[in-house]
């Protein structure tokens, strides 16, 4: 994804989790407060397993030990 003009990131105040279940199946739902509103984002598995990888590499250059 490009962005052609950079807008500053929405910052979370509050973060819930739960599930929820269709006729295709369970669903977690991920409810970000941010300071521009309420975001809520659907995942199935591979969504979940997708953003736990993101926020490992996230949080690997976030540690200052590098570790």
């Amino acid at each position: 994804m490009k962005r052609v003009e950079k807008a500053r990131p929405f910052v979370p105040t509050e973060i819930h989790v739960d599930t929820v279940m269709d006729e295709k199946g369970t669903f977690g739902i991920l409810s970000i407060r941010t300071t521009k509103g309420l975001l809520d984002i659907a995942l199935d598995r591979e969504a979940a397993d997708t953003f736990m990888k993101a926020i490992g590499k996230i949080r690997a250059k976030l540690d200052p030990c590098g570790s």
